[in-house]
């Protein structure tokens, strides 16, 4: 007689969550990336001028270094007589702040409404996603003047403000990515466990919409400074004698013709600043794309 083998079935699938890359293959992912590498090395030593600005700068912000409107110093004196070089490095920390605190708070709101509206059914989805409807359809810089114009130019009104405009985008992009992955195997298999919602939100649903608020929160940062930078140039940021970026713009156009580097510097720190910020969020997202999951970028 013919022998029959015995095979043992595979296990029933479970509630757990696909797997996702970890992080030392998305680092090493990042580094191979040429212009992802050298955007990620640039906004790297940025931060660390920015958290050690008090500490290697030449001369405190306040101080009178030189004559004024002169090339002295590394970068030259300004036209109090202060050194462009220190005020440029605790501008770059007061932009770099005020930036990364209004996004940290903006992600986590938005985040925690997306993950309500989208799961939390048809009366939540309703209430939170109008009411993110009606703070879009307000011009982002209109509001945020007017807001700060009437609180007071403090950097902590600005934070607020700029926090709350960026909310939305958060809002949206989780919204969407809840939708999406509330009808998958695993989410549904853990309804039909009995897992309760909070749980499902927490260990099953946030983690898979995690990678695109990641590449959002850089991507925002940028615009963060953008914001900060415009209100600061119309002297409703932070307030003298504190520097940051757009302060300094502002400061600089009286001077153009004078001492032109009084503008440049700071500009052209933004530009750089924003461009990095921008060409590694596209990296991120290519790398943390659910599409590209089998390919290496």
């Amino acid at each position: 007689m013919p022998t029959v083998e015995l095979t043992t079935a595979p296990p029933p699938p479970t509630a757990a969550t696909p797997p996702r890359r970890g992080g030392r293959h998305l680092l090493r992912s990042l580094v191979a990336n040429r212009r992802t590498s050298i955007a990620g090395g640039f906004l790297l030593l940025a931060c660390a001028a920015a958290l050690l600005a008090p500490v290697i700068a030449p001369h405190d912000y306040r101080d009178i270094a030189g004559t004024p409107l002169t090339q002295g110093g590394v970068l030259g004196i300004d036209d109090y007589g202060r050194d462009v070089l220190s005020r440029l490095l605790i501008g770059l920390r007061t932009s770099l702040a005020v930036a990364l605190s209004a996004v940290l708070i903006a992600g986590a709101i938005g985040t925690t409404l997306g993950l309500v509206a989208g799961y939390g059914g048809r009366w939540a989805s309703s209430v939170i996603m109008r009411g993110i409807d009606i703070l879009l359809s307000f011009p982002p810089i209109v509001l945020a003047i007017a807001v700060v114009a009437a609180m007071g130019p403090e950097l902590v009104n600005v934070v607020m403000v700029i926090g709350v405009l960026y909310i939305p985008r958060f809002t949206r992009i989780v919204y969407s990515q809840v939708l999406a992955i509330r009808s998958v195997e695993y989410v549904e298999a853990a309804e039909i466990m009995g897992t309760g919602r909070n749980t499902i939100l927490l260990r099953t649903i946030l983690p898979n919409v995690a990678a695109p608020v990641i590449v959002q929160l850089s991507l925002s940062v940028s615009f963060a400074i953008q914001m900060e930078a415009g209100l600061s140039f119309l002297g409703l940021g932070a307030q003298p004698p504190l520097p940051s970026l757009g302060t300094m713009v502002g400061a600089g156009r009286d001077f153009l013709e004078v001492q032109p580097t009084l503008l440049i510097y700071p500009s052209v720190l933004i530009i750089l600043i924003v461009l990095a910020l921008n060409v590694f969020g596209d990296g991120l997202r290519d790398l943390l794309d659910p599409r590209r999951s089998g390919t290496d970028s």
